[in-house]
C-alpha cells in the first residue's frame, strides 16, 4: 500500500486572505491604539486583559505603519519616484 504524503498543517493563504482587516480606516485604527495605549498606561488591568490588549496593539501598530507606508509609495508614484517635503501651509 502507498504512501500518500502529507502537507504540513499551515494555514492556507485563503483563509488569511479572508481575514477581516485590522481596522476600517488608518484613522479609526489610530484612535483604538490612543484608547488602548491609555488602559495600559492606567496600569488597572489584570495581567490576561493586559497582555489581550498589548497584542492588539502591536497589530494596530503594524496595520498603521502599512497604511503609511503604502501611502508613501503612491506619493513617490505621484512625483516622479522622489519623495518631496510635505509644504502644509
Amino acid at each position: 500500500m502507498p504512501t500518500v504524503p502529507r502537507s504540513p498543517k499551515t494555514p492556507s493563504a485563503a483563509s488569511t486572505a479572508d481575514a477581516p482587516p485590522i481596522a476600517a480606516s488608518y484613522e479609526a485604527a489610530l484612535q483604538e491604539l490612543e484608547q488602548l495605549v491609555s488602559q495600559l498606561d492606567a496600569g488597572q488591568l489584570p495581567l490576561d486583559q493586559l497582555l489581550t490588549r498589548y497584542q492588539r496593539g502591536a497589530e494596530l501598530l503594524a496595520f498603521c505603519r502599512a497604511r503609511l507606508e503604502a501611502v508613501e509609495n503612491q506619493i513617490k508614484v505621484l512625483e516622479g519616484g522622489e519623495l518631496k517635503p510635505w509644504d502644509a501651509a
